[in-house]
């Protein structure tokens, strides 16, 4: 079979039916969502913590220990990596692949882009070839991610024989409940999906064994953690588990170290991802003047790719209107959207087919393009952990970006 070949089915009757199966609990947790995570207030933040020079620091040179030919890994799997270019680890692959090709559990502390996919997909792949019996669950906070992390294990897992499938909202359940009777080896998903088929009984998780929880901070933050604690009490006992995130506050280290065994830790210490990021405000007094403020900045030359931020899914998609009515080129991305259109819009956005990208809070966690100079926030975020989390979006790969945050004249 070819690895990761799932198929998206418009299904009208499965559409219907997938509503009629949703509980108050799953309609309450997805309007949670759509608001832009958990039933939290937004918090006053002085607009002053909106405005920071960057401070751009050098990485020190890291030479990892071993080359990806050094792993005990199948050989499959190391012409898989050879023929991606693929020789020198990142820090995060040099030093979690030997701990997960060993059986430990991992805790692994890293940012987005540090390769944290292979990390953990290299050995889960290799367990999977070697043993018939083993089945592998990985969870994701959105439905971007759980495909970029499909698209990376089909590239490093093709011609291995695996079969998988991915479990995500906004497509209809047909090709996902084809897909899950023929009893996949790898489940990729997030937790709300995950939790829909769990609660349907078409998705038994008692034979599998491995299992990933990747940008778990996020995850928890989007208020999915009663969700991700299900989902973990149904997984197999005797278990690796495999947890990455990139903060580990108290609410993260609790819900690891509960199902985790003697983990192994690893951390990757990195800069900030504030720290390459130019931050100011732009201050408005109507809403003729912010738009105004806002033609202005996008039609500077060192403005090339945005992501512009705001809070709702109506209010996205009259911004969107409106820098198209002014003759801009952009796309909107927001949990209104089906899977489809969503990912249309990001794809357009990556490939800069389109340089401006209107998105919501939910809708943008797990976007990871490299190459974006400014990200602004058009509302103000609900709290500043979220602020961080925008902003981190631009200065990546080295580069020095921008943040502007409109805020109001006092």
């Amino acid at each position: 079979s070819i690895f990761m070949s799932y198929a998206y089915r418009m299904s009208k009757s499965s559409s219907i039916a997938s509503r009629h199966a949703r509980t108050k609990t799953g309609q309450r947790r997805n309007n949670n969502q759509s608001r832009g995570g958990g039933n939290r207030r937004g918090q006053y933040i002085d607009p002053s913590r909106f405005v920071a020079a960057a401070r751009p620091r050098e990485e020190a040179v890291y030479t990892p220990t071993h080359t990806f030919n050094d792993f005990d890994i199948n050989d499959t799997l190391k012409a898989n990596l050879a023929s991606k270019g693929y020789t020198q680890p990142s820090p995060i692959q040099d030093q979690a692949i030997p701990a997960a090709l060993a059986g430990k559990d991992i805790i692994g502390i890293a940012n987005t882009g540090t390769g944290k996919t292979a990390a953990f997909a290299l050995p889960m792949l290799n367990k999977l070839m070697g043993d018939r019996t083993s089945a592998a669950l990985i969870i994701a906070p959105t439905r971007e991610l759980a495909q970029q992390i499909e698209a990376e294990c089909k590239s490093l897992g093709r011609a291995s024989g695996l079969s998988g499938t991915v479990l995500i909202g906004g497509v209809s359940m047909g090709g996902q409940l084809r897909d899950l009777r023929n009893r996949p080896r790898v489940v990729i998903g997030t937790p709300g999906r995950i939790k829909d088929h769990l609660e349907r009984g078409t998705l038994q998780l008692a034979n599998f064994n491995m299992v990933v929880l990747d940008e778990v901070d996020r995850m928890l933050d989007m208020g999915f953690v009663n969700d991700v604690t299900d989902i973990l009490q149904n997984v197999n006992s005797e278990r690796q588990s495999l947890f990455f995130s990139a903060t580990m506050d108290a609410k993260v280290n609790n819900l690891i170290h509960r199902f985790t065994n003697e983990p192994v830790t690893i951390s990757i210490q990195s800069g900030k991802g504030s720290d390459n990021v130019h931050q100011d405000v732009v201050r408005y007094r109507s809403s003729n003047e912010k738009i105004d403020a806002l033609h202005n900045i996008l039609i500077k030359d060192d403005v090339s790719k945005v992501i512009i931020f705001d809070e709702t899914q109506r209010s996205v998609e009259r911004l969107n209107e409106e820098l198209i009515r002014r003759g801009f080129s952009a796309e909107s991305i927001h949990g209104g959207k089906s899977q489809g259109q969503r990912q249309r819009a990001l794809n357009s956005f990556k490939k800069t087919a389109v340089n401006i990208l209107v998105a919501t809070d939910v809708a943008a966690r797990g976007i990871d393009v490299s190459d974006i100079s400014h990200v602004i926030n058009f509302s103000v975020p609900q709290t500043y952990d979220d602020y961080i989390h925008r902003i981190g979006r631009a200065g990546r790969a080295g580069q020095v970006g921008y943040a502007l945050t409109f805020v109001t004249h006092s």
